[in-house]
């Protein structure tokens, strides 16, 4: 079952058992499960052995971002507890005057925060929060924000972690600059593009369809008591600029040991700092350094007794646990279905490598096998870490067609990874939000495969006329009538 059609299978068990249960955690279990006994011909032992062998090398591999989870959790914690969130609110309150409002300084807010996904969601959710549930925003419809505005942001930033996976990605010996390549793919990323005007649409109309609608109409009162028995307590005098500090603190922080680990400081440049960083190892350190400064913030002033800051520890390690668990089973599943196992990227690999497509159909054709194995697997790096190699093989010598696929690559990496319930950042959204995982994939879903369609239709048209561009207008006058059309149906219904 290595290397074939059956390695899909797993992941595939987990999100429809996710998808029907409700039940997150058991459902990767039963897809991790699923794969460990495909791989040893169904024999318990063997498969129990290895679930655990890869979890553990999944979370040792990937302790720096649990870390930076756990630390930023307490950060969270700290701020709340000293009433530094309360005062913003209240602040935030003279200057946003409506939902809408709230919801653009998210979207705003999330457009500044470029350099990192993870990052992103986490920051935006801790800052955005206590506006938006001022203003009755559902924390459903937040975690839509955040990751609309987390991946499709990364991915069409020139400095930015994404940026430099891509340059990455490139093949031995193709003699391609990775970061030009990249530039050149930023129009033909219509998900990522469209994603961000459909979003801005959404917030100016005020208007809400299929499982978002239903989950506004019928959820805030019962997600508003569950906030309010979940709170922290607040039992510090803290200020505007107690939140303000120490966020601003941990930003710059962050870009600043981004830009250390890339070697800026030893004569690289931004760019080529940004491409060599440790983006997880730098996420570490910079909230470390921001706990201290917010240590250093508080505790003189007497913002928080020292016993309170103390305690906040667990509080907002407790406040992660959700994020950490469906992390380390989202890892685990993917490490299933990884090369040294049932090899989903192989039979992938095999496929779409070892076909002739005809160049007409090759971006739409990216795009749908880059979006469904982003679906299955969870990640978007994974996914275009597989397909770029094969595109710019088999378009060496058409540059201009090149570039559209790989834009097509990328776009339908972040489609699949915004569907997909055991995505990283699908799941950091979530935790950013503090929204259930479960209600925000159900959410979010819809509003992602309007997009997507409109992306089909773009990778269509780019791949009958050879132009990019005539692609890029294609999806952008579906997207301008499917946005007619909701206009139109909620009207009737009104």
């Amino acid at each position: 079952m290595t290397g074939t059609f059956w390695a899909i299978l797993p992941p595939v068990i987990a999100i429809v058992l996710a998808l029907i249960t409700k039940e997150v955690y058991l459902s990767l279990m039963v897809g991790i499960a699923s794969g460990a006994l495909m791989f040893h011909g169904f024999h318990p032992i063997k498969a129990m052995d290895t679930i655990f062998a890869i979890m553990g090398e999944k979370i040792g591999g990937n302790c720096d971002i649990l870390i930076f989870l756990v630390l930023l959790g307490i950060l969270v914690a700290l701020i709340t507890k000293s009433g530094a969130s309360r005062a913003y609110g209240k602040w935030a309150a003279r200057a946003i005057r409506s939902k809408r409002q709230a919801l653009f300084a998210t979207v705003c807010l999330g457009v500044v925060i470029f350099v990192d996904d993870y990052f992103n969601c986490l920051t935006v959710g801790t800052v955005m929060r206590p506006v938006t549930d001022k203003y009755k925003v559902t924390r459903a419809k937040l975690a839509y924000v955040i990751d609309a505005t987390a991946a499709p942001v990364c991915i069409i930033a020139p400095i930015s972690s994404w940026a430099a996976a891509v340059g990455s990605s490139l093949p031995a010996g193709s003699n391609i600059d990775g970061f030009t390549l990249f530039l050149n793919a930023i129009p033909f990323n219509y998900y990522a593009l469209l994603t961000l005007v459909f979003l801005t649409f959404l917030i100016v109309t005020n208007i809400d369809f299929s499982k978002m609608k239903q989950y506004e109409q019928e959820a805030f009162s019962i997600e508003q008591s569950d906030k309010d028995h979940e709170e922290v307590p607040i039992v510090g005098h803290g200020q505007v600029k107690d939140l303000i500090l120490p966020i601003f603190f941990l930003i710059f922080s962050c870009i600043g040991f981004m830009l250390y680990t890339g070697g800026f400081f030893e004569g690289a440049g931004i760019a080529e700092a940004f491409a060599n960083c440790s983006s997880a190892r730098s996420l570490v350190l910079g909230s470390f350094l921001a706990l201290i400064f917010t240590f250093l913030l508080y505790i003189p002033r007497r913002v928080l007794a020292f016993v309170d800051f103390c305690g906040s520890f667990a509080q907002g390690f407790k406040a992660m646990t959700s994020a950490i668990m469906i992390l380390c089973l989202a890892w685990s599943l993917s490490g299933i279905c990884g090369e040294e196992y049932l090899n989903i990227q192989g039979f992938v690999r095999d496929a779409v490598g070892g076909s002739t497509m005809a160049v007409i159909v090759m971006p739409i054709l990216f795009f749908v096998i880059s979006l469904g194995l982003a679906f299955a697997t969870g990640t978007s790096w994974g996914t275009f870490g597989i397909l770029i190699p094969i595109s710019v093989t088999v378009l060496s010598g058409d540059y201009g067609m090149m570039s559209v696929c790989v834009g097509a690559i990328l776009a339908g990496a972040v489609c699949g990874d915004h569907i997909s319930p055991i995505s990283d950042t699908t799941i950091l959204s979530s935790a950013g939000a503090q929204c259930k995982h479960i209600d925000h994939v159900a959410t979010q879903m819809p509003y992602a495969m309007v997009v997507a369609l409109c992306a089909c239709a773009g990778y269509i048209t780019a791949g009958v006329t050879g132009n990019g561009y005539f692609g890029l207008l294609a999806a952008a006058v579906v997207l301008a009538v499917e946005m007619a059309v909701i206009v139109t149906l909620e009207k009737r219904r009104r």
